[in-house]
């Protein structure tokens, strides 16, 4: 089997995993007052786990590769130090420093850190564009989380307050 096939295996039972949680197990403990809302907190994870794996089972099946179409090589994982694994693993790295930054650096300079990072690991080098771009990026999803959705994300780090 492909290395595409198996990777979707692993995420159809993920999904599947996620999908029970979602339809079984986070609306038992909903309060009555909630219960006759129309958005429950598990509609989203239920959306999500139902596209997933429809998703996954798309590639298992093969249903994406159109009949008659000259098939290109799978990625081999015999060779797999021609690929670029070693930007992979700094990517997920940075990832994970991201997520633990977050909250003592603030919202703010985490983000912007970890857009400008990754977009020069991925091999960006413009940075009079990209900085500009970041900052505004950066700007307007912690101002629409905040303010227009009214979910508290701090700012700053946490010595400013």
């Amino acid at each position: 089997m492909a290395l595409d096939r198996w990777i979707a295996l692993i995420i159809l039972g993920v999904s599947l995993i996620y999908g029970y949680t979602a339809w079984f197990t986070m609306d038992a403990s909903l309060p009555p007052f909630m219960q006759r809302n129309p958005i429950w907190p598990s509609t989203f994870p239920k959306v999500l786990s139902v596209m997933a794996t429809l998703a996954a089972l798309v590639i298992l099946l093969g249903f994406e590769k159109a009949p008659g179409r000259v098939k290109k090589p799978d990625m081999d994982y015999r060779r797999l130090g021609e690929y670029k694994v070693g930007q992979a693993i700094a990517l997920l790295c940075l990832m994970v420093a991201y997520a633990l930054l977050l909250r003592p650096a603030g919202f703010l300079i985490s983000t912007f850190g970890f857009l400008i990072i990754g977009a020069t690991l991925l091999g960006e080098r413009r940075f009079h564009i990209l900085i500009p771009v970041v900052a505004l990026a950066t700007g307007l999803i912690w101002y629409l989380v905040q303010e227009v959705l009214g979910i508290f994300l701090r700012p700053w780090p946490f010595f400013m307050g």
